[in-house]
C-alpha cells in the first residue's frame, strides 16, 4: 500500500516516536543488526517495532532478503517525514525540559582525568549557578544516541567517527588533538621504552574497543591507524563498566590497549606515548543542535580557554590524523 492519503480511507494514528526512531535507524543503516546495536535494543524488538509501524501506516517500508535490506518506495517517502517529526519531538522535549540554570545539564566526560574533565571543571568555575552533572559512560557513538533521545546533553569525542546522518543533528566545537598512547603489561618487552614508535607495534594484536557498540568511533580510528602497519585489531572482549572491570578483563587478555596519554593508570601496566608519527585522537565538544542552556555557553568558553592555555589545538608537526577528522577539526568539512 502507498502512503498517499487518497489510498487510505481510514485516518492514520500518530506514530509513536519510538517506532519512527526504529524505522530511521534501519533506513540509515540498511541492516537490522547494526540498527539494533545503534539503538541498544534487541534485534527482535527492533523488528517488532518496524512491523508495528508498517501495520499502523498500512505500508511495507522495507524489502528484506537474506542478503540485504532496502527501502521500498513508501519507505523512501516516509524517510524525510520521520526525520522532521523526530527533530520536532527533540526540540519540544528540549524546550520543556527548561533552559535556565535550574535545570541540570548532563555531561558525559568518558573517564575521570581526561581533558574533557578539565573543561568541565573550568565551566563549573565560569558558571557557578549552573548545575553541570558529570556522567562517566564513555564512547561518543553511544553518547550521541543518548543526546538525540534527550537522555544526555553534552559529550566529548571523535565527531568524524559518527554517521553523517547523526552528525547532521548535532553541533560540535573542537577541543583538543589528544596524543595517543599504548597501555602495556608491565612485563611486555616494549614497556622498557619511554615512548613506543608506532612501527614497534607491528606483529602485535592491540585492543581498541572492538565489539563495543558505544565506541565505534574509537575502533574506526584504530583501524585507520593500524592499516598498512602490520598491527592487528584485537577481537571483541566483554564490555566492561568501570576501570576496575576493564583492568581485570585486560589483565586476562594481556593485549596492548590503544589509549590516550591521559588514560587512567591501571595496576601491573605501564602507559607509553606513541611516536613516529604521533597519532592524535581528535576531541570535540558535542551537543544537540538547537539546545540552549547557559551551561553549554560555559562549556564552550571553557573549551576555548583550556585549549589556549594548554595548546590543545596546536597540531604537532609529526602528528597523524585521518583526513576527514582534520577537515572537521579545522572547520573545512
Amino acid at each position: 500500500m502507498s502512503l498517499d492519503r487518497g489510498r487510505h480511507p481510514r485516518p492514520i494514528a500518530q506514530p509513536d516516536p519510538r517506532l519512527l526512531r526504529a524505522f530511521l535507524a534501519v533506513a540509515e543503516e540498511l541492516h537490522f543488526t547494526r540498527a539494533a546495536a545503534r539503538l541498544y535494543v534487541a534485534q527482535q524488538a527492533l523488528s517488532r517495532d518496524v512491523r508495528r509501524l508498517e501495520r499502523e501506516l498500512g505500508a511495507e517500508l522495507f524489502v528484506r532478503t537474506t542478503r540485504q535490506v532496502t527501502l521500498t518506495a513508501d519507505g523512501e517517502r516516509l524517510l524525510p517525514h520521520a526525520r522532521r517529526v523526530l527533530e520536532a519531538n527533540e526540540a519540544l522535549l528540549s524546550a520543556f525540559a527548561g533552559t535556565g540554570p535550574d535545570r541540570p545539564l548532563l555531561v558525559d566526560v568518558n573517564s575521570p582525568g581526561l581533558a574533557c574533565g578539565r573543561v568541565l571543571d573550568r565551566a563549573r568555575a565560569l558558571a557557578p549557578d549552573c548545575e553541570l552533572l558529570a556522567r562517566f559512560e564513555g564512547g561518543l557513538t553511544g553518547a550521541a544516541e543518548e543526546i538525540l533521545a534527550g537522555r544526555l546533553d553534552v559529550s566529548f569525542g571523535r565527531f568524524a567517527g559518527l554517521a553523517p546522518a547523526v552528525r547532521a543533528r548535532l553541533a560540535q566545537q573542537p577541543v583538543r588533538y589528544e596524543p595517543m598512547a599504548v597501555v602495556l603489561p608491565a612485563d611486555h618487552p616494549l614497556a622498557a621504552l619511554d615512548a613506543v614508535p608506532l612501527d614497534a607495534l607491528a606483529g602485535e594484536t592491540v585492543y581498541a574497543g572492538a565489539g563495543n557498540p558505544r565506541t565505534l568511533e574509537w575502533t574506526d580510528l584504530a583501524r585507520h591507524l593500524f592499516e598498512g602497519r602490520g598491527i592487528a585489531l584485537a577481537p571483541p572482549a566483554p564490555v566492561a563498566l568501570g576501570i576496575e572491570e576493564f583492568q581485570r578483563i585486560m589483565a586476562k587478555k594481556r593485549n596492548p590497549v590503544l589509549a590516550v596519554v591521559d588514560f587512567p593508570t591501571m595496576s601491573e601496566t605501564v602507559r607509553r606515548p606513541l611516536i613516529d608519527p604521533v597519532p592524535l585522537s581528535p576531541v570535540s565538544l558535542v551537543w544537540r543542535k538547537g539546545l540552549e542552556h547557559p551551561g553549554i555557553d560555559a562549556l564552550r568558553r571553557a573549551a576555548v580557554e583550556c585549549a589556549a592555555d594548554e595548546g590543545w589545538l596546536r597540531r604537532p608537526v609529526d602528528g597523524w590524523i585521518p583526513a576527514n577528522d582534520a577537515g572537521i577539526m579545522t572547520g573545512q568539512d
